[in-house]
């Protein structure tokens, strides 16, 4: 069709907010890919994001939750406060804050590592949304429908076996979560190890690294381990009655089972 472009198939402007500058490359390439969406600014934390919105007044905002400064939700309250036409569509390794966002009328939520085909789901709810506000004016509602869908789409992603993305070498390997047999912090970062591979982690901490597994599998055993319970191979006795836990992986690596855990393992061993 020849002339002007309809509201829905122009380009739509987007702000990218997120700590990870890596994180950051990725969304702008998978928008590269969907197409559509222009990228015209970028900030690290919250307080950036707030004066690069207010600077370029985008058309959308992909927000990161979990941020230095202020969180992704002190950022989007903000932004409800002032009354930013930008729609909000939160990326997030956490997926327990989806109802937390439709407060703020957020757009769509997308868990991390985002998938494209969700990606552009979350783009064309975005365009709709825009074409709706220029025709009606705005509300704090959220739309049912929507909000149901989202929750949806979250309760499936749940459901699903997670990957993770670890780095071997100079490649970037994704691995079942039920695979992983420990995680360990160390001066270089976290170590995920597998039956076949190990490597590490883009996750700052074990924290963020926990929050992405089954806590009914995964126990942190000590400040500096993380266990998959379903991985232990032998469990050692070691001085005033802790335990050593000998694991499955090739090397049956040894991890320390802090004092504060010990009773929780005896419990659920029947020791």
């Amino acid at each position: 069709m020849s002339g002007q472009q309809s509201p829905v198939a122009s380009r739509l402007s987007a702000v990218l907010v997120d700590d990870e500058q890596l994180a950051r490359d990725e969304l702008g390439y998978l928008l590269n890919q969907v197409g559509g969406v222009e990228v015209i600014g970028q900030a690290g934390n919250g307080v950036e994001a707030l004066t690069t919105i207010e600077r370029l007044q985008p058309e959308i905002v992909f927000l990161d939750v979990q941020m230095p400064g202020l969180t992704g939700f002190e950022v989007a309250r903000r932004l409800v406060e002032r009354r930013a036409a930008a729609q909000i569509i939160f990326v997030t390794a956490y997926d327990q804050h989806a109802i937390e966002a439709f407060e703020v009328n957020a757009v769509d939520y997308l868990l991390k590592p985002v998938e494209q085909s969700r990606l552009e789901v979350a783009v064309d709810r975005a365009r709709r949304r825009i074409v709706s506000d220029r025709r009606v004016e705005p509300g704090p509602n959220v739309n049912n429908a929507d909000l149901e869908k989202i929750i949806q789409a979250v309760a499936e992603r749940q459901s699903r076996k997670e990957r993770l993305a670890i780095k071997v070498g100079e490649r970037f390997l994704l691995v079942q979560s039920e695979d992983i047999i420990y995680a360990s912090l160390a001066d270089e970062g976290i170590t995920v190890v597998t039956s076949q591979h190990a490597g590490t982690s883009n996750y700052r901490t074990l924290d963020e690294l926990h929050e992405r597994l089954d806590p009914t599998v995964f126990w942190r055993v000590h400040r500096s381990h993380l266990v998959n319970i379903n991985k232990i191979k032998e469990i050692v006795p070691w001085f005033s009655r802790n335990y050593i836990l000998r694991m499955k992986d090739e090397k049956a690596t040894e991890i320390p089972v802090s004092r504060t855990h010990t009773r929780r393992l005896r419990e659920y061993l029947k020791l």
